[in-house]
């Protein structure tokens, strides 16, 4: 019998090693999106993150830095949680509200500058590599005069991901 373990066990590893690894395909041909999942634990660890990155890309191309602001990101929670209410990316509350509202609804006495969405399975870095290769998301992010960001989600169980980043002066 003690023989027959370590038999056993060398078996199970073959067999693990025959199952393909081969990512499922959509109907485009291109490899069903894999959905990024976020536990909460990890909040701190993307928002700082996106901030390095964006302040990276803004350092670049000679912009001065953002810092993180509570009220934008609470005015981005909010907005991220009511786009998946409302099961679509726009920049309307299910209230009428405009992103000008939202950041007044939290006490946020700066400007707007702009505010940027995404629908997605993707990270918060793949969001962020999508929004810069548009021009209307790329010139909200590096505006000379954004001094203040808000950056939050809202994921769904079937892992969909309601990403919203404010910009403000």
């Amino acid at each position: 019998m003690i023989r027959l373990i370590p038999l056993l066990l060398t078996a199970a590893l073959a067999l693990s090693a025959c199952v393909s690894s081969t990512p499922q395909l959509g109907s485009d041909g291109k490899p069903l999106p894999k959905a990024y999942r976020i536990s909460n634990s990890d909040t701190g660890k993307i928002q700082f993150r996106m901030l390095d990155s964006v302040n990276a890309l803004r350092q670049a191309a000679g912009r001065p830095p953002v810092a993180l602001n509570p009220q934008l990101n609470a005015a981005a929670a909010t907005h991220a949680r009511d786009m998946s209410v409302q099961n679509r990316p726009w920049h309307f509350g299910s209230d009428g509200s405009s992103p000008i509202d939202r950041i007044q609804r939290v006490g946020y006495a700066g400007k707007l500058v702009g505010e940027t969405i995404s629908e997605t399975y993707e990270s918060e870095l793949e969001t962020l590599a999508a929004w810069m290769d548009q021009p209307d998301t790329r010139r909200v992010i590096m505006a000379g005069e954004a001094r203040n960001m808000g950056f939050a989600w809202f994921q769904e169980k079937g892992g969909k991901i309601w990403w919203t980043l404010v910009m403000g002066e």
